[in-house]
């Protein structure tokens, strides 16, 4: 998607270890039109597939996962990143390791929210090793449901995790995919 590409290289800030800041326009602060955009293109993208249900991981993929939600008219769950005290025992839990926190969660569903014979479509903000969606697509399975997908925003082609994924099975599209990242700046596929 060549508004958000545009954007990540305006705005994009890259760090040490593989790290690509987009809090200024994508997970912190968050630009609505550019969101709204990339919920567009996302169901353009699985236009071909009945999507009853948004899941996504806490807390980045959120606001593109509601507006993909609205543009496909169904609710939007996303998983927790740690159990709270206002949440029954009967959940769905996954472990997820973070790249970018270098940390595991547990990430947990009430099963209030999924439910069998469900399609999902799996939704966050950056692809990288592909361990989020391998979490959320476990959440979906123990729930009985089925993964039509996952929609990315940016995907970090060279950390292999989508090419894993889309080798499984699974349909994987990512609106901006990044071939390289280094000292000479980024590089779209």
């Amino acid at each position: 998607m060549e508004l958000l590409e545009q954007r990540i290289l305006s705005d994009g800030r890259l760090l040490p270890g593989g790290i690509l800041k987009v809090d200024s326009f994508l997970n912190h602060q968050m630009d609505p039109q550019l969101l709204q955009a990339m919920a567009r293109e996302i169901k353009r993208l699985f236009a071909d597939v009945r999507v009853d249900r948004v899941l996504t991981i806490e807390a980045s993929g959120i606001a593109i996962a509601i507006l993909a939600g609205l543009e496909f008219g169904c609710p939007v769950v996303f998983a927790k990143k740690s159990k709270t005290k206002n949440l029954a025992d009967t959940l769905y839990t996954a472990e997820v390791p973070s790249f970018t926190h270098g940390n595991t969660n547990t990430v947990v569903v009430s099963r209030e929210y999924l439910h069998p014979g469900e399609n999902v479509l799996l939704v966050d903000d950056f692809l990288a090793t592909g361990a989020a969606l391998v979490g959320l697509r476990a959440l979906v399975e123990q729930a009985g449901g089925t993964v039509v997908g996952a929609a990315v925003a940016i995907e970090k082609v060279f950390q292999e995790g989508g090419n894993r994924l889309r080798a499984e099975g699974m349909k994987v599209e990512s609106l901006a995919r990044i071939a390289a990242m280094d000292d000479n700046g980024i590089t779209f596929c």
